[in-house]
């Protein structure tokens, strides 16, 4: 049980941001998080130590996540993903805003794969980390990661937001 504290504690904040990336809810994100301990108080006898313990949570919250939705037939909801650009100027402010609110609309538009790939680069993970948690390659990460930003950056550019 101490395991599974030290566990908490040490991957709880890392695991409530990608599943808060995936829901944009945070009230999901926390039941998801709570669900994904459970899981894996139940499942650690059968932990066979091929992949980290962090990847394995992650695997955990991310199926979790994926029958949630199967479950309630909901969709990804990219408008409700909270702010995350501050700035003092407020000129800059609302123009960085209404950026921010493009690229959610356009990443709506992928694939969950595509999504999930982007945020999570977003949020500081590695290469390596997405693609055991998305079980693909680092490389197929990488390719979707950049597929992804220039078709961003070609419509935004398109578009004068950049």
């Amino acid at each position: 049980m101490k395991e599974i504290i030290r566990l908490y504690y040490e991957f709880k904040t890392d695991l409530y941001h990608y599943l808060l990336g995936l829901t944009h809810d945070s009230t999901l994100a926390d039941d998801l998080l709570s669900d994904t301990f459970l899981q894996a108080i139940i499942s650690l006898p059968s932990f066979r130590g091929e992949s980290s313990i962090k990847t394995w949570l992650f695997g955990i919250a991310r199926n979790l996540w994926l029958q949630h939705l199967r479950k309630h037939k909901s969709t990804i909801n990219i408008d409700e993903m909270p702010e995350r650009i501050i700035d003092n100027d407020l000129l800059q402010g609302i123009v960085l805003d209404e950026l921010a609110k493009r690229v959610k609309a356009l990443l709506s538009e992928k694939d969950s794969c595509s999504r999930e790939v982007f945020i999570m680069r977003m949020n500081g993970y590695s290469y390596k980390t997405i693609a055991e948690t998305l079980k693909i390659s680092e490389s197929t990460a990488r390719v979707i990661e950049f597929r992804t930003r220039k078709w961003l950056q070609a419509i935004l550019s398109k578009e004068d937001y950049i």
